[in-house]
């Protein structure tokens, strides 16, 4: 069995992409509202509403870890790869203390089961092509999950946002970038304001940071 989760909810449609590229063949186990910027927070104080959206979708009112939690041990507990993404922007270097894409399977990880966090840059300038990212994650999922995985590791991709007329990407193997994120904040009154442009983050030479914002796909093993 494979689950789906994320963390721009489950109506989002990245996560409908990503089933596209596994052919269907997935359960969805998804926030019911945007959890975006969540980080690895899990729930504990109160109970979690679980509401059945089909016969193997289900959003959850709690964060990408509690549905990867929730999966793993009550709803799917053979489960042998978590996948979660398409997400709406990128989840690279620093990113991934901070992502609730990326803490989906971490979450996993720690269970000892796969994982596989897909991210997909964003130009503000141009919309997403949903079809074109889903085409290339069928090909990375299905080279990914061929390959043995080490316990307590897993994959962090993240996809570039061409021009719609540029060829397909490299797709390179890469270490995490270990720059921060860009940090300004604007000052009104007793307020301050974060502002920062990503695309002009620093990026160590070679990093994922570097191979994503260059057009390739980078591809990064990471541990718990």
């Amino acid at each position: 069995m494979i689950v789906l989760t994320n963390d721009d909810g489950i109506d989002a449609p990245g996560i409908q992409a990503l089933l596209q590229a596994l052919d269907g063949h997935a359960a969805i186990v998804a926030p019911m509202v945007q959890q975006s910027g969540c980080g690895h927070q899990v729930t504990t104080d109160r109970p979690i509403r679980v509401e059945q959206r089909g016969d193997h979708a289900w959003a959850v009112d709690g964060t990408p870890a509690d549905c990867t939690r929730i999966a793993l041990t009550q709803l799917y507990p053979q489960t042998k790869w978590v996948l979660s993404g398409i997400n709406a922007g990128g989840n690279m270097g620093s990113d991934v203390y901070v992502s609730g894409t990326v803490a989906a399977v971490r979450e996993a990880a720690l269970h000892r089961v796969g994982g596989i966090a897909i991210s997909h840059y964003r130009n503000r300038k141009r919309p997403y092509n949903w079809e074109k990212a889903s085409q290339w994650t069928k090909q990375l999922v299905t080279k990914l999950m061929a390959q043995p995985i080490e316990l307590g590791s897993f994959w962090n991709i993240n996809l570039p946002h061409l021009e719609p007329t540029a060829a397909d990407p490299d797709m390179i193997l890469c270490k995490p970038c270990t720059q921060p994120l860009p940090v300004g904040f604007r000052v009104e009154g007793d307020h301050y304001v974060y502002h920062g442009e990503y695309s002009a983050r620093r990026r160590d030479t070679g990093s994922d940071v570097d191979v994503c914002l260059s057009g390739h796909i980078a591809i990064v093993q990471l541990r718990v």
